[in-house]
């Protein structure tokens, strides 16, 4: 149930007259959350709710579908030709002139631009101002609960375990002379998750160059084989199979040798001091109370880069909202994709992973950052060099 006090409160804060939220087909996860409705629901005909500053909600669906909203406050409207919709729609939305939905302008933050083009046309006709709901979503979506916070931390635990796991793995194969290739270790990996009880999905293990594509996923057939001198990155996520949970997501770098190239050392203090002047920055902010969005986080990271030299070779932001969707809908950290000017607001979470990505190899740095109320931090271990994995 949505705590539409709390939502009001903040549509006042923002001098915005209403929130509409409204769906079809499941096209927008985000609503059906804020509302707190079931996923498995119908949802063949549109439904339209509608939340104003001041006053009750209104509710608008479909005659043969009229139970999609059941149980949340408000008075309801019902049509079933588009005639009826189109009337009922501007009485829900009467009284109000600026009003939020999820639509970003030029679609700048694809995961609110949610709302298809037609209907913003169709709200748009009744003269109303559509503006994104984007700060709504960071609020009331992205934020997570102390019970979200608890799942993270609990499958972190479990990923970490994993992670090093996989690196010994890794490195018996080598020592013993058995082959192992990128899918192998993939899948290696996937089976511990499923006997630790969280998802599977598939990691990202990559050696060079392949760990030069930071989306690098190896295929069943024609991966590389895992060998001692391989830089070796690990990309792993993952969430508990429950409503509500919310992902843990980190990447580690290992080298199968005794020691480390200091061709290798010398990019990853690179992406490493990246790391930590970007978290520092926030928790520093956070401290003192100082407001601070996201593209300014993505700065700190990439001017790092850029002075070490490497800037064109840095080629995404350094982070992602974290939530029930591993890239989540809160801010990202990003002044490159996009220049994501929303605040970094407590109880939510985050990715802070820089990376140098080259022909012959890359490498990259994640860890997972949280806000409280008074803090920032890191939520589960952080690398300080790369593993030397037959020392």
């Amino acid at each position: 149930m949505p705590d539409i006090r709390a939502i009001q409160s903040e549509l006042k804060a923002s001098k915005l007259d209403g929130w509409l939220l409204c769906d079809h087909h499941h096209r927008d996860p985000i609503a059906g959350r804020v509302l707190g409705l079931d996923p498995k629901n119908m949802a063949s005909r549109r439904w339209f709710y509608f939340i104003p500053a001041k006053g009750e909600p209104r509710k608008l669906v479909h005659s043969i579908e009229q139970a999609a909203l059941e149980g949340l406050p408000g008075k309801k409207y019902v049509y079933a030709s588009w005639e009826d919709l189109h009337k009922n729609l501007r009485k829900i939305l009467s009284g109000g002139k600026k009003i939020a939905m999820q639509y970003s302008p030029e679609n700048n933050i694809p995961y609110i631009g949610l709302v298809d083009a037609g209907t913003v046309e169709l709200v748009r006709k009744m003269k109303k101002k559509v503006v994104t709901s984007a700060g709504l979503v960071q609020q009331f979506e992205a934020a997570w609960s102390p019970e979200q916070l608890a799942s993270h931390l609990d499958c972190g635990k479990i990923i970490d375990r994993v992670r090093q796991e996989a690196f010994d793995h890794a490195a018996r194969c080598v020592r013993d002379g058995k082959p192992l290739t990128e899918y192998d270790l993939q899948q290696w990996i996937a089976a511990r998750y499923r006997e630790s009880g969280i998802t599977d999905e598939p990691p990202i293990v990559a050696v060079p160059p392949n760990n030069g594509d930071p989306h690098y996923a190896p295929p069943q057939t024609g991966s590389r084989p895992i060998r001692a001198g391989d830089l070796l990155l690990l990309d792993m996520w993952g969430k508990f199979p429950r409503p509500g949970s919310v992902y843990y997501d980190i990447t580690w770098m290992g080298y199968l040798g005794e020691r480390v190239p200091d061709s290798y050392a010398k990019v990853f203090r690179i992406v490493r001091q990246a790391r930590d002047n970007a978290v520092a920055f926030i928790q520093d902010a956070v401290a003192k109370g100082r407001t601070i969005h996201g593209w300014e986080v993505d700065r700190i990271a990439r001017e790092t880069i850029r002075k070490a030299g490497y800037g064109k070779f840095f080629v995404h932001r350094t982070g992602h909202s974290i939530g029930q969707e591993v890239h989540g809908n809160g801010a990202n950290m990003d002044s490159l994709e996009s220049r994501d000017d929303r605040k970094i607001v407590p109880r939510t979470c985050f990715s802070i992973e820089p990376g140098i990505y080259m022909p012959e190899f890359g490498l990259r740095t994640e860890v997972d950052v949280y806000i409280g109320e008074r803090d920032a931090r890191v939520t589960g271990a952080i690398q300080q060099e790369i593993l030397a994995l037959l020392a």
